[in-house]
This record gives C-alpha cells, structure tokens and sequence, in this order.
C-alpha cells in the first residue's frame, strides 16, 4: 500500500508540474485509503503544500504576483463560509452541491473560451478567489474555482500555472494549520523513513514534470487543466451520492 502510496506521490507531482494543479486530486484518494479520512487528508494538505513550494523553486520567474495576492486574499475570505457550511450542513449535501456547480461553471467557461468574451476584471477575479476558498474548505479541492477564472480570463497557462503554486501553498499551509489547532497537535502516524521517502518522491515527480512541461503544448496543457477540474467535480459528486 506504502508503495501505491508513493506512486500516486510521482504522478500527482507530475500533474502538478505540467498543468499547475493536480496533486491533490491524484493523491487524496490513495492516501485516504491508506491512511484513514483524518490523517489521510492531513498528509494531503501537507503533501500540496510541499509540492506547492518546491514547484515554486522552479516557476517562480513566471509567478503573476499581483493576481496571487488577489487569488489568495479572496480565497481566505471564502475559507470562513466554507467552514461554517462545513460544520453546518450534511457532507453529501456539501459535496453534491458543489459538483454541481463546478460542472456548470466550467461548461459555461468552457464554451465562452469559444466566443470573444474575455472576463478578466476584479469582479470575475474576486468571485473565483471566494469560491476556490469556500470549496477548499468545505470539500478540500479549491483548484477548479480558479480554473473558471483562467479560462475566462484567457490567463496564458505558463503564467497561471506558476501563480497557482504559491496560491496553493498558502491554502495547504492555512487548511493543515487549521487542523493541526483543531486536533490538539496530531500529525499522520509515519516513521520517519516513510516522511523522507515522500518527499523524495514529490520532488522526484516535480524534476520529471520540469523536464516534460516543455514539450507540451499550451493549448494541451490547459486541455489537461479543464479536464483535472471536471475530474475534481465528478469525483465530489461521485463522493457525495455514495455517502447519502
């Protein structure tokens, strides 16, 4: 299972590279196999953070830092939301509900990326912000809000994807900080060996993406991007018809 482990580690980190997001969506399923809900999710967050910092290292001549600032303010507005649906109401109604709305919002970015349109001003940009923030804490997937955006804001992928590592960082340092309060200090149950081996792994899938990203096309790439969201929507909603 450790070994399953490390192998969705070196995929997600790949998708992480290539497409900007990802990570979490490849691992949080194996991890929560493996690990239980609580510290499999932990070790999520953790994971993305990690992966969020070392992708930083080598994207960071690309990072929009004036759109992360924004992204990330706005996110951490949504995070308060979230948390109150969260606590509130049921976590198959949370779930099947954002599905929902993920799948609508990208459709309709996706066929206005058809069109003229371009939606790039602080409204579209603060909306998606909120969103990524309040979906990130009532679900944990807080990347395919901000896709809508870039898709409408015809973001060019280079720059969107290097944005998003330190957006990511601050969500996955924000959520694991959350939750180690929440806790009393608990952190996932590994040996050490087991720690160190899964960074390796993560930088390991990072140096591997480096070298494919670029031989990958943009227009690919963000195909690879609106198909990680729908993935991230469909598995929610998935989740949330099995648990009612």
């Amino acid at each position: 299972m450790f070994a399953l482990v490390l192998a969705a580690v070196v995929v997600g980190a790949v998708a992480q590279r290539i497409s900007g997001l990802g990570f979490a969506l490849v691992v949080s399923p194996v991890l929560v196999l493996a690990l239980g809900a609580f510290d499999g999710v932990m070790l999520v967050n953790l994971c993305a953070a990690v992966s969020a910092s070392m992708a930083l290292l080598l994207v960071r001549r690309d990072v929009d830092w004036r759109r992360y600032a924004a992204l990330a303010g706005c996110a951490l507005v949504g995070i308060v939301p979230g948390a109150w649906l969260a606590a509130s109401l049921p976590g198959p109604v949370v779930e099947i509900s954002i599905g929902v709305l993920l799948v609508v919002a990208l459709t309709i970015s996706v066929l206005l990326t058809r069109t003229s349109v371009v939606l790039s001003g602080p409204l579209t940009l603060a909306t998606s912000g909120v969103a990524s923030g309040l979906m990130n804490a009532a679900a944990g997937i807080g990347g395919p809000a901000v896709s809508v955006y870039a898709l409408l804001s015809r973001w060019p992928h280079r720059s969107f994807a290097a944005t998003l590592q330190p957006y990511f960082l601050t969500l996955g340092l924000c959520s694991l900080g959350a939750k180690w309060v929440a806790s009393g200090g608990r952190m996932p149950g590994l040996e050490p060996w087991q720690w160190v081996t899964i960074i390796a792994c993560t930088a390991g899938g990072l140096l591997l993406g480096q070298r494919i990203a670029p031989h990958v096309p943009a227009a690919a790439a963000r195909r690879i991007v609106v198909a990680i969201a729908y993935l991230g929507a469909a598995s929610l909603l998935v989740k949330g018809l099995t648990d009612l």
